[in-house]
């Protein structure tokens, strides 16, 4: 009980911040306007109608209700609808920010890169004379275990990494909406021309086809995917009835809005035609994207206040500098919230007997030696992925093709089991968002149509595109990660019953 007293619990402002450095991607808007231009602000509003509001609205009052419980989506659905549903979809979610963390570990150093030299000089680097993708992975392993050993020390330490993540990330948005408007003022019209036309038809070729569109649909959701792993969180939250449901809401509303803002304001510093195809030598790819599009607005400023053709590109060269920190702060901040959320929702939320008796060990508010096994699989994936050569790479091709689905698909088991929320009587509801049944099930019917229409499209879009293993690998990963949860928790309930 000591230890629980010295925990601050997290205040409406901090629970905001820490959802919005979970789920905003600035880098999306960059990457929509690149691939539709204003024409993505349609299809994020759609993603946020059909999928982020209605699926908040349900975690709000999932999280007012279960304020007490310690164990998030699982704790959620298991008393909504039956606890091995709930592990399937839970473990399910859980494996797939494993390759999560392999990813970003390696990812991460290409915006400290850019920070440090306006560009990614990341294949360069060399750690005791290894290569460049072996040095990666050495970096990797080192803040996988230096992540591992702050966050143990509790949620006080992840809540300050957060907050300076949410901070930065919400700075450079305010840089983008007042460069944006400062180059307007000067130079009077929008870089990308406006018209009625120009919000449903893409100016990129390769999005003129509905199957490209309904592509960008797909990427739209995923944009706003993450707002489930803060529920493990409700516990921790000050007055949490109150202020869990209030900082979804809230967070949903500015996320969804400031995507569409963003997006709407590149349009003032940014001509589709110069800034992708003639601005800069390199070629533009959705991991550099962001960075081009920063380097040309910082370009756009310099020409707007008459300096030199120099002077502009010096200009550039140092918003594209703060970008590459600011990215580097806002992942480090979303890679503290996902190296404990997840897990902590795992482990102290489903039933102690499914783990070794050392997993369930909670230390400062966190399982910590379950952590300590989080980080040593993550470590191992990484090390066979940097060192294995061209078969270690493809297999990393393959773990991201499992867990492309996985990540989304227990977004359809929570919205499933909220059917089972609302018919039961016995859960005390002080938040409700859904007040009839009728907008219950236009909810759930929302979510569960949007996320299962993007899940399928992911899947037959690559067998379309020729690449038949990708599908089959899509399809084999939660099959894999549902049959293995599933074997877990039978093996429970055999365990219980000799009992």
């Amino acid at each position: 009980m000591a230890t629980e007293k010295k925990h601050v619990k997290l205040t409406l402002s901090a629970l905001i911040l820490m959802i919005f450095t979970s789920v905003f991607g600035f880098t999306n808007i960059p990457r929509a306007f690149y691939l539709m231009g204003y024409a993505s602000i349609f299809w994020y509003i759609v993603a946020a109608i059909m999928f982020f509001i209605p699926f908040a609205f349900m975690l709000a009052e999932y999280g007012a209700a279960f304020k007490d419980y310690k164990g998030g989506i699982y704790s959620w659905m298991a008393n909504s609808l039956n606890p091995k549903f709930a592990f399937v979809g839970t473990f399910m979610w859980y494996a797939s920010y494993i390759v999560w963390m392999v990813n970003v570990g390696s990812g991460i150093w290409i915006p400290l890169s850019n920070a440090i030299f306006g560009v990614d000089k990341t294949q360069d680097w060399s750690l005791f004379g290894l290569n460049g993708v072996q040095t990666l992975g050495v970096l990797a392993i080192v803040w996988i275990l230096v992540l591992t050993f702050v966050s143990s020390k509790g949620l006080d330490s992840i809540k300050r990494i957060t907050s300076i993540g949410g901070t930065a990330v919400a700075l450079i948005n305010i840089i983008v909406l007042a460069g944006g408007i400062f180059i307007l003022f000067l130079n009077g019209h929008m870089a990308e021309p406006l018209s009625v036309k120009a919000f449903f038809v893409s100016p990129n070729t390769d999005f003129s086809s509905m199957i490209a569109v309904f592509s960008f649909l797909v990427f739209a959701i995923f944009a706003y995917g993450g707002l489930e792993v803060v529920g493990g969180l409700v516990d921790e939250t000050e007055n949490a009835a109150v202020t869990f449901p209030r900082g979804i809401t809230i967070s949903a509303i500015i996320i969804a809005v400031g995507y569409a803002i963003g997006i709407f304001i590149m349009g003032a510093f940014t001509n589709w035609n110069f800034a992708f195809t003639k601005f800069g030598s390199a070629e533009v790819t959705l991991g550099n994207v962001a960075y081009i599009a920063m380097n040309n607005m910082g370009y756009q400023i310099g020409h707007a206040l008459s300096l030199s053709e120099a002077a502009s590109i010096q200009v550039g060269q140092w918003i594209s500098r703060y970008m590459g920190l600011s990215m580097f702060l806002a992942l480090s901040g979303a890679f503290f919230t996902l190296i404990f959320s997840p897990l902590k929702q795992l482990i102290e939320g489903t039933p102690k007997a499914i783990w070794p008796k050392k997993m369930t060990v909670i230390k400062n508010g966190v399982p910590i030696n379950a952590m300590k096994v989080q980080a040593a699989i993550v470590i191992v994936i990484i090390a066979i992925v940097s060192f294995g050569g061209k078969g270690a790479k493809a297999f990393f091709d393959i773990l991201v093709s499992m867990t492309n689905v996985s990540m989304t698909l227990p977004y359809m088991f929570i919205a499933f089991a909220f059917l089972g929320f609302k018919k039961q009587t016995a859960i005390k509801k002080p938040f409700t968002m859904y007040k009839s049944k009728f907008m219950t099930y236009l909810g759930v019917a929302a979510v569960l149509i949007s996320v299962g229409f993007a899940n399928v499209f992911t899947i037959i879009q690559p067998a379309m595109d020729g690449d038949l293993s990708k599908s089959i690998y899509s399809i084999a990963g939660p099959v894999f990660f549902g049959v293995v949860a599933w074997w877990l928790f039978t093996r429970y309930e055999r365990l219980e019953a000799k009992k």
